[in-house]
């Protein structure tokens, strides 16, 4: 996880707002509810005591005696209710109370005429008729909160309620809190993780996808969907690759159209010289050939049957090659002179050299080669296919051609520092130093006698060379003892 990614933001501010909530209700609860609890209980006691005197001023207790038990009895349920205990002395030897051991609200009450208890009390309200307090009772180990003083007719009395059941509350109360929070703490992390990875995969799905495009990657494509913004803005990512895929094959076709159109002006004068030069000293082979033995034919040198037959098989074969050349010839010459557009398109590089090699099965049945070539992955490139093809096919070709007595050819496909590198490899003598710096050029040929045998006539090294040459990259031989390889580079961005 990233040290500020939003799942872990999340997760830390879900976290935090709990862990500060449940924090705030444990102190709320430890430190204010007792305040509160005395507060309310102060309103309670005010309430008893216009009851007990509105009860006395209706003569509840007359002549030391009680004189209404259903009043009493009304009483005694508000107190019990609201957890009081109360004591009214009319100074009679009359009593009202609802408790049935009235001997310490007695001496608690005398205590506080006498000013005794006052000295281990701690005084809440004091009024003229009567004083609320918070004390200590030593003997039961207990707090509470009591209110004295005098009724309308003089009597006296005495309202208590303990504080140990609100201390109890509270600490049954801050261990629930506590119990409750854990527990709601625990979902929170596991609600906060699961609801921030929902979120969170796409965005970095996306983020993925970004670093792939900034690499002119345009392949991958956004495939979480959604309805939501972030769905919405996966779909304008797939728009946006589409476009821009679209873009650098345009600007890329045009640049190069620009390199070649720079290029041309100043080699076309050369080229036609070149070509006419050489044209004419490549056909004037065959065309001798070809009319001395229609000559021979004609003048009827030879009456053998098989004689005739052979002239005519040479004749074919010079005319053949004389057409295979026309039509390098032609190709040659509309790369050079830039006849030919070139479109700029990304493909798999892969796919195109197993399609070479299966089209060419044949020809390395025929010639017993033996043929390697294990890349699976795809490799995607940028440049026009056709003539990539072309080039492969002038390789391999050569190859076969050139193989030697061990007859093995291997191609290699590799990637390295955004360049897609293809070897050919064949066994076999290697090339002259003297021939390496020419064979590129036109119509020249290593090794005349056996480019004679297969019709070589040095031209398919000039394609190649025109090929990658429009589309600006690098080729090139490599000598080795057991054999020769051929390259060449395209790029993969």
């Amino acid at each position: 996880m990233m040290k500020h990614s939003i799942k872990r933001q999340m997760i830390t501010v879900f976290l935090g707002l709990l862990v500060s909530f449940v924090a705030a209700l444990f102190l709320i609860n430890l430190w204010l509810l007792e305040p509160y609890y005395i507060g309310n209980k102060k309103t309670q006691f005010i309430d008893m005591y216009g009851e007990l005197n509105q009860a006395i001023k209706d003569g509840i207790l007359k002549d030391g005696m009680l004189t209404d038990e259903e009043a009493a009895g009304h009483l005694a349920f508000h107190a019990e209710k609201n957890n009081i205990s109360f004591l009214v002395a009319d100074g009679r030897g009359g009593y009202l109370t609802n408790v049935h051991d009235k001997e310490q609200l007695k001496n608690q009450l005398l205590g506080y005429l006498l000013n005794q208890a006052q000295k281990d009390s701690k005084i809440l309200e004091d009024t003229e008729e009567y004083q609320i307090n918070q004390s200590w009772n030593p003997w039961n180990q207990t707090e509470y909160i009591e209110m004295w003083g005098e009724l309308e007719d003089q009597s006296q009395f005495l309202l208590r309620s303990p504080l140990e059941g609100i201390k109890e509350s509270a600490k049954i109360s801050n261990r629930f809190l506590l119990s409750i929070g854990s527990i709601l703490i625990l979902l929170t992390v596991v609600s906060a993780w699961y609801f921030s990875k929902r979120l969170t995969t796409p965005i970095l799905e996306l983020a993925a996808l970004s670093d792939q495009m900034a690499d002119l990657d345009f392949n991958a494509k956004y495939k979480s969907g959604g309805s939501n913004e972030i769905g919405e803005l996966g779909a304008n990512f797939n728009r946006m690759s589409e476009k821009l895929e679209s873009t650098i094959s345009e600007l890329k076709s045009v640049n190069n159209r620009l390199k070649e159109d720079i290029e041309q002006k100043e080699q076309l004068e050369k080229m036609r010289n070149e070509f006419l030069g050489n044209v004419s000293h490549e056909l004037k082979t065959p065309i001798a050939l070809i009319q001395g033995y229609a000559e021979g034919l004609k003048e009827g040198i030879s009456d053998d049957v098989q004689s005739r037959e052979f002239y005519c098989d040479v004749i074919m074969d010079e005319a053949a090659k004389m057409n295979q050349m026309v039509k390098n010839l032609l190709a040659l010459n509309q790369l050079e002179f830039g006849d030919e557009d070139i479109v700029f398109e990304r493909f798999d590089l892969t796919a195109l050299i197993n399609g070479v090699l299966q089209s060419m099965e044949i020809l390395s049945e025929q010639e017993g080669i033996h043929v390697i070539f294990r890349q699976e992955e795809s490799v995607y490139v940028w440049a026009d296919e056709l003539k990539v093809e072309q080039v492969v096919r002038n390789y391999v070709s050569n190859a076969f051609h050139h193989a030697g007595m061990e007859k093995v050819v291997e191609i290699k496909l590799r990637t390295v520092d955004g360049k897609a590198r293809l070897t050919v490899f064949n066994t076999g003598a290697p090339i002259a130093k003297e021939d390496i710096e020419h064979i590129w050029e036109k119509f020249y040929k290593a090794d005349k006698a056996h480019s004679r045998e297969y019709g070589g006539n040095g031209i398919g090294l000039s394609i190649v060379k025109a090929i990658m040459e429009s589309f600006h990259q690098k080729y090139g031989v490599n000598n080795y003892d057991n054999g020769v390889e051929f390259w060449f580079e395209l790029d993969v961005q």
